[in-house]
């Protein structure tokens, strides 16, 4: 297997438990409080998101949570989606190599 397959096979591993670990918390909390956000926290880490990206992803939907006056966990977990793809996205500086 070469480097691109086994990235991708990673990449999927992630996608794949950050998908089921995220669905098992909606599924399992009906309010969004400390233990809420402390399995979520858990689980981006334990799905290999990292710990600095986890604390920058739950700060911001901490964030849009307060700011939209939502107190359901069901209606965050799209917030939820939205704020991983807008830490995902990349500027093409990123791209910049010397």
């Amino acid at each position: 297997m070469g480097f691109f397959d086994k990235l991708k096979a990673g990449l999927t591993k992630s996608r794949s438990n950050v998908g089921e670990g995220v669905n098992t918390i909606f599924s399992s909390y009906d309010k969004i409080d400390d233990d809420f956000y402390d399995e979520l926290e858990e689980t981006l880490i334990m799905a290999d998101v990292g710990i600095k990206t986890t604390d920058i992803i739950l700060e911001n939907l901490k964030k849009k949570v307060k700011d939209q006056r939502i107190k359901s966990a069901h209606e965050c977990k799209q917030l939820l989606m939205d704020t991983i793809k807008e830490q995902m996205r990349v500027n093409e500086a990123d791209f910049a190599f010397e």
